[in-house]
């Protein structure tokens, strides 16, 4: 029920270049949401994390706080887009519950939530 398959994640540079160009962001002080309504992804999502954040482990960790939010939070998003968050530098020392706060917030503002 909760769980994320790989199925379900954007792997390869092509996928996130195509949906960069075809997605829509949104920002806020924590991550940037880009959702692309498109038939190719429907369902799928994808993270990233620069360099500019830190070392691997810090890159990771973000990830690792982006992947999580979504996890939990995923069923009761809407299931005909896809979706790329990349973390900023706010999530390198934030907690958990501010990882999935900022997350919900874009949700609520990209009209991700099924009605």
């Amino acid at each position: 029920m909760f769980c994320l398959k790989k199925s379900e994640i954007f792997r390869g540079k092509r996928d996130f270049n195509a949906a960069h160009s075809r997605g829509k962001s949104f920002v806020n002080h924590a991550l940037i949401l880009l959702v692309v309504r498109h038939e190719n992804y429907n369902g799928k999502v994808g993270f990233a994390a620069g360099k500019k954040l830190g070392g691997a482990v810090v890159r990771n960790r973000v990830k690792r706080l982006m992947r999580e939010a979504y996890r939990l939070n995923k069923n009761s998003l809407r299931r005909d887009c896809g979706m790329i968050l990349v973390g900023r530098k706010f999530l390198v020392d934030a907690k958990f519950k501010d990882a999935e706060k900022a997350f919900l917030d874009l949700c609520r503002r990209a009209k991700l939530f099924e009605s």
